[in-house]
């Protein structure tokens, strides 16, 4: 597959993310997030996503690898929720048209049930971080998201799921972050329905 972001590719993962059957939770008793799968284009034209690490000025998760996103206010869809939070975190101004689609809802440790929602933003789109928020924006190409020696599973004690972690050049991403960027690859990139929800989260996510 041809990971040079155009307008054919657009078509070919919109298709992809429209005929995944996404499963929803319900958020009963946990915050509801959503966080952006945001489409741009590397300077060599490749598709990427956008990934952050957060601000060391935040009160929980400070200086951690994270996708664009946040808290669901009341009254917002998660849709409604990951445009607001693009426009703060990374200046970054999308209409609703630009959204692909949503992915599975994942259940974090941490008390957050965090839907993802496929943005195209497009080879043009301008980012500055938000100093509050985010301390810098980082892409991740397709074919890096690709690599063959990525993701890893870990077995770790307090648990009997299997710990996600992607390698993105020299870094390990892990879950939530981990497993959303994971399934991404595998619906969008490769077609295949492929369910994280059983994927666990390193220790130090958990509070």
């Amino acid at each position: 597959m041809e990971y040079q972001l155009n307008t054919q590719l657009r078509q070919v993962l919109q298709d992809r993310v429209v005929s995944f059957p996404a499963q929803n939770q319900s958020d009963e008793g946990l915050k509801h997030a959503a966080v952006g799968l945001v489409m741009v284009a590397t300077d060599q034209g490749e598709g990427a996503i956008v990934l952050t690490r957060r601000s060391s000025k935040l009160r929980a998760h400070k200086g951690q690898w994270a996708l664009p996103g946040g808290r669901i206010d009341e009254g917002e869809t998660p849709v409604d929720a990951v445009l607001r939070e693009m426009h703060e975190e990374i200046d970054l101004h999308l209409p609703p048209k630009n959204v692909l689609g949503v992915l599975d809802d994942y259940q974090t440790r941490s008390g957050y049930l965090i839907t993802p929602v496929v943005v195209w933003a497009g080879i043009d789109a301008a980012m500055t971080a938000n100093p509050d928020e985010v301390e810098s924006i980082h892409l991740v190409s397709f074919s890096e998201l690709n690599r063959s020696d990525s993701p890893e599973f870990l077995d770790i004690p307090e648990s009997d799921r299997p710990v996600i972690r992607l390698l993105v050049e020299d870094n390990f991403i892990h879950a939530p972050t981990a497993a959303v960027m994971f399934q991404f690859r595998e619906v969008c990139l490769h077609g295949r329905h492929t369910r994280v929800d059983h994927f666990e989260q390193p220790v130090f996510a958990w509070k």
